[in-house]
């Protein structure tokens, strides 16, 4: 069985093929510029691929309501010509295959529930935090939808005592993505994140954004383990920062192994599938797919 996946970012597409075992047999990835050339690409690569069915991971806001006239559109982006712009639509007039449509962080969390660091769990939440800040959610064995579908890096934050940057978000200004993703973190120290050393106050900061976020999350969807990818997680001394800043949110209210000292190490994780969590999340997409029309 090949299964086409497309990991739809709003920095980059990443392509590529897969099987049922999760497995990624090939990759290219390449600019995400104005939807009809980018769709372009992606056309051309999977052309002569003869896959089975395809799943696709997109950057959102976007429309996942099967019912809907825009199902499978990009919908409120802020990315230059992709507001409105029909996807899912454009890809089925050329590929007569079955195909799954989600967010790139409900295909990651869907993957890592698959094969990845939550595999055997039936709840897991996944949390992008690079360009953008991004929250898939999994529970009871399926990706969370609803009126649309998560959108936790747009959450409100209490400001950090000591931060007077404004917030980077479009929409809400001092939002989580505003005051913690990449964009964020260069604009308030004038410098690339990838370019500050481990011991710079603006990891302290970070954590204290990404805690509340997770104590928050932890608080009302109660998940049996949280992931955190993205550019900006490749910071690891990030890690025992977060985990002790949800501690210190919680203050013991919520009594679980997975929260005391010595189990938050492997409550609160990177991705047991590294940077393919995206793309091999969409494979878990098309298989689904796949199975759901054999059904």
């Amino acid at each position: 069985m090949i299964i086409g996946a497309i990991e739809a970012g709003g920095t980059k597409f990443v392509c590529g093929i897969g099987n049922e075992k999760g497995e990624v047999l090939e990759r290219i990835s390449f600019p995400t510029e104005q939807p009809e050339k980018t769709l372009a690409q992606v056309i051309a690569y999977f052309k002569d691929k003869q896959v089975d069915a395809i799943g696709i991971g997109s950057f959102g806001p976007i429309d996942i309501d099967r019912n809907s006239p825009r199902y499978g559109y990009v919908t409120t982006t802020p990315k230059p010509g992709w507001t409105n712009y029909p996807v899912l639509p454009e890809l089925k007039k050329v590929f007569d295959v079955p195909m799954e449509w989600d967010t790139d962080v409900n295909a990651a969390a869907l993957g890592e529930a698959t094969w990845g660091a939550a595999r055997g769990l039936d709840s897991c939440l996944y949390y992008t935090i690079g360009t953008g800040v991004g929250v898939g959610v999994f529970t009871e064995g399926k990706m969370v939808h609803g009126l649309v579908h998560p959108e936790g890096g747009h959450v409100l934050t209490r400001r950090h005592p000591q931060d007077t940057y404004e917030g980077k978000c479009p929409y809400h200004g001092d939002c989580l993505e505003g005051m913690a993703a990449g964009p964020a973190i260069e604009a308030r120290w004038r410098v690339k994140g990838s370019e500050l050393p481990a011991d710079h106050p603006a990891w302290e900061m970070e954590a204290f954004y990404i805690g509340q976020a997770l104590a928050s999350a932890i608080l009302l969807l109660s998940p049996k383990k949280i992931i955190l990818g993205g550019g900006v997680m490749h910071q690891m001394q990030l890690f025992p920062l977060i985990r002790e800043q949800v501690r210190s949110n919680l203050k013991g209210y919520v009594v679980a192994e997975a929260l005391e000292a010595g189990g938050i190490d492997g409550y609160i994780v990177p991705p047991g599938l590294g940077d393919n969590a995206g793309l091999t999340g969409s494979i878990a997409l098309g298989l689904r797919a796949y199975e759901e029309a054999r059904a």
